[in-house]
């Protein structure tokens, strides 16, 4: 699975901005997508995740009722949109995949995009 994430820049605090990650191959609707975040020295964290169907999705508390992650399985893509961004949610953002389960531990996701950065101003 090869991903490649895209739709970062800058923006001011309280804008918005669209994330999308389109995924390789023919089995996109076996693995729950993943979206973490890595800011300038920091450790990478975790931000949101979707299940296979789209039928769930889970949320780091940070980013709750701003951030919502959704797919389309048709086209091997998965979005985040990002509204009201503060400055705090600066960081290069990376989608990963996990076959089958959820997990929001980074290191339980085995293919990871190359990342796109993202830059909030005050």
């Amino acid at each position: 699975v090869q991903l490649q994430a895209s739709g970062g820049g800058l923006v001011q605090a309280g804008g918005s901005l669209r994330l999308s990650c389109v995924a390789s191959g023919r089995t996109f609707s076996s693995y729950v997508m993943g979206w973490f975040r890595q800011a300038p020295g920091k450790t990478r964290e975790f931000v949101a995740q979707i299940s296979r169907s789209a039928g769930s999705t889970y949320y780091a508390d940070s980013v709750k009722g701003r951030f919502t992650i959704s797919r389309d399985n048709a086209k091997n893509t998965v979005h985040l949109q990002m509204n009201s961004l503060k400055p705090e949610d600066t960081a290069v953002y990376y989608c990963a995949s996990r076959y089958m389960s959820f997990s929001d531990r980074e290191y339980d996701y085995a293919y990871w995009g190359q990342g796109t950065l993202v830059t909030v101003s005050s």
